[in-house]
């Protein structure tokens, strides 16, 4: 065999990996995709490996291949959570009409903690409370998600940290519509959270900026 036709044949089977290495990603996906799925709609412990193989669609073989047990699949979900949760945070933010008012911040925040990919990562939290391995996953990847949320606060309220008690008012904020997040999962309070955030908006302009925004 010639070195011409030994290079042809070794770029053909690299031509033939991409495909499969495409699919493999698709499939990993899938199963994260049908892993919040159900961490929504079941909760953490009515979510199985077998509940997630169907949904998504993948063999038992092929789940098991890529997540033996259902914490491998659990904490690869933390980590694509982790990954949604920012893409969904930027992509919100980015709709903001200009110039941004402080209530349109709050709306967004709230809307970002009473979503569905919330509520599957506060099902994670409270597993996690009593799962070492589970904790040592969550924990390190919340932290992260926390300072891309607070980072995130500030620029878009256009908070100068540097004042004194700036910072503790963002996280006030944001403890706030985590809050209202929480409840939002036993009942649906859109009203009460409305006027809460309707009043909290005129406190951050009167002490953040000093001044009224709309």
């Amino acid at each position: 065999m010639t070195t011409s036709q030994g290079a042809t044949r070794e770029q053909g089977r690299e031509q033939g990996r991409v495909p499969q290495e495409e699919r493999t990603r698709a499939m990993r996906a899938r199963l994260l995709e049908a892993t919040v799925e159900l961490l929504v709609e079941r909760g953490f412990s009515g979510t199985s490996t077998t509940l997630v193989s169907e949904r998504a669609g993948v063999s038992r073989g092929a789940q098991l291949h890529h997540f033996p047990t259902k914490n491998d699949l659990v904490v690869a979900a933390v980590e694509h959570l982790t990954q949604v949760r920012g893409a969904e945070l930027a992509a919100a933010a980015a709709r903001l009409p200009a110039p941004r008012s402080t209530r349109a911040v709050l709306d967004l925040l709230a809307d970002h903690f009473t979503s569905p990919v919330f509520t599957a990562a506060l099902e994670l939290w409270v597993a996690a409370r009593t799962d070492a391995d589970l904790m040592a996953a969550v924990g390190p990847l919340e932290q992260k998600v926390g300072r891309e949320v607070h980072r995130l606060s500030v620029e878009l309220l256009g908070v100068d940290e540097t004042a004194p008690g700036a910072r503790e008012l963002v996280q006030a904020t944001l403890d706030l519509v985590r809050g209202l997040g929480l409840a939002n999962t036993i009942t649906d309070d859109r009203r009460r959270r409305e006027a809460i955030l309707d009043r909290w908006a005129l406190m951050l302009d009167a002490t953040l900026t000093g001044r009224t925004r709309a």
